[in-house]
């Protein structure tokens, strides 16, 4: 079934029993097999989005969830209690990927775990023989992307990232009408993430009873500096470099996805970034307020491309999100899903210059599809579309809608970003060695 199908048909559905057949997957080589999934990392993201669209889908796909992975002693018994009375089934406890690996529980597992973690804990799973939907952002630093991509792509195995637009009807929507050349040449894209929300990516009430003695602590570090117990950096690492960028990795890495998906092209070719701790000062280390800047275009002409402004604030809500991309001939707007002559050339202007005017048409996006900006989006259309998606992609063996590749090139917009903003330095991308670039310096940390 052709993708744009499937989410026409679950967004008709409204989240309810969605349009595939039992009888379907009769014709699927290992379709009577259980897929067997674990939960690695029982996240709130994990509980709140990832959890109801499996729950209304597993029982017609064959999937059971039957493990929980976790460092900490309390997720893992409040994962099992919420699993077992939701999903009805027996989970099982693992203290960690080896012991949960080791038993050859799962044959497929969810990775919602600390931001810098996804691409480590992606490796170890598909090492292990399992498909996974992987949240975003799948890597913080060059070194885990490409260990990634390579581990992902020698694998064979299913990986879904989890940016949940690539299972959107409005942006498949935007996709076809951008590639077909009838938007015109991208000039601008308008990128922002606003919100006010003083509790975001705090947890003061679990930092106080965390104890050493509860986690792994050295385990959890992966590959990061060697460092003293925090249950700050444990429970709010969102708010802390190098165990996530922050903004960059938990909100830009959506919306560059989409100028990556809709353009071909794979990564920026520079980033310049502002910005800082202007509201919360709370002993954080990311900041609050952002501004990132970046050039996009072929790399073999420098008289073509165009600009992508991303905004994000912690302090004040207006505007919202919006994703808004501009030609000559007017927008494209993600945030009303109308494609419009807004601001484009007019046919007057056009004759005085001797040129061609080519204005838009009012047009509408075949869906509206809201984009929750709540810390955990909950059972939202976008992410149960591609839960489902996923869920389909480890029966058929098809390529998912987010695969490794958008993750990778994500990662690369992110860490530039990042890099930008910690450097103060102009941040490029050397594409034949991978690296991004602060100035003269691969930025590692």
């Amino acid at each position: 079934m052709e993708r744009r199908d499937f989410v026409k048909k679950s967004a008709i559905a409204s989240l309810g029993a969605l349009a595939f057949s039992p009888k379907s997957y009769s014709k699927i080589i290992g379709a009577n097999d259980r897929v067997r999934v674990g939960c690695v990392g029982y996240s709130d993201r994990f509980r709140a989005s990832h959890v109801p669209p499996f729950k209304a889908f597993m029982k017609e796909m064959n999937f059971e969830m039957v493990a929980v992975s976790d460092l900490w002693n309390r997720r893992r018994e409040e994962g099992k209690a919420f699993l077992e009375k939701e999903l009805g089934n027996s989970i099982t406890t693992y203290r960690n990927n080896d012991e949960l690996y080791a038993a050859k529980a799962v044959d497929a597992v969810f990775i919602s775990t600390a931001d810098f973690q996804h691409a480590i804990h992606t490796i170890e799973a598909v090492q292990a023989g399992c498909d996974t939907y992987t949240e975003k952002p799948l890597a913080e630093t060059m070194d885990d992307a490409r260990a990634v991509l390579k581990a992902v792509k020698s694998s064979g195995k299913i990986v879904q990232i989890g940016s949940q637009r690539r299972s959107g009807q409005n942006y498949f929507a935007a996709e076809d009408y951008i590639k077909s050349g009838k938007f015109g040449d991208i000039k601008m894209v308008e990128l922002m993430w606003n919100v006010n929300q003083p509790g975001r990516w705090r947890r003061p009430k679990l930092t106080s009873i965390l104890k050493e003695s509860d986690i792994d602590w050295k385990r959890f570090l992966i590959n990061r500096p060697a460092d003293t117990f925090d249950p700050r950096k444990y429970l709010e690492y969102r708010l802390f470099w190098p165990y996530s960028s922050g903004i960059p990795g938990q909100w830009m890495s959506h919306q560059i996805d989409t100028v990556h998906w809709f353009t071909g092209l794979e990564h920026p070719r520079s980033a310049v970034a502002n910005g800082g701790i202007y509201q919360w000062n709370d002993g954080r280390k990311n900041a609050d307020t952002m501004t990132v800047v970046f050039d996009y275009g072929p790399e073999n002409d420098k008289n073509k491309g165009f600009q992508v402004q991303f905004t994000s604030r912690f302090s004040n809500s207006a505007g919202g999100t919006k994703e808004i991309y501009y030609s000559n001939g007017g927008e494209l707007n993600l945030d009303t899903n109308k494609i419009s002559p807004r601001g484009g050339l007019t046919e007057r202007e056009a004759a005085e210059m001797g040129l061609k005017a080519n204005l838009l048409p009012e047009l509408s996006l075949s869906e509206v599809t809201k984009v929750e900006t709540n810390a955990n989006t909950g059972y939202d259309v976008l992410t149960s579309n591609h839960i489902r998606n996923w869920m389909e992609c480890v029966r058929s063996r098809k390529t998912p809608n987010a695969p490794i590749e958008a993750g990778y090139q994500h990662s690369i917009a992110c860490i530039m970003a990042n890099a930008a903003y910690r450097t103060g330095e102009r941040v490029t991308f050397d594409a034949k060695t991978q690296n991004v670039m602060a100035g003269s310096k691969i930025f590692k940390y």
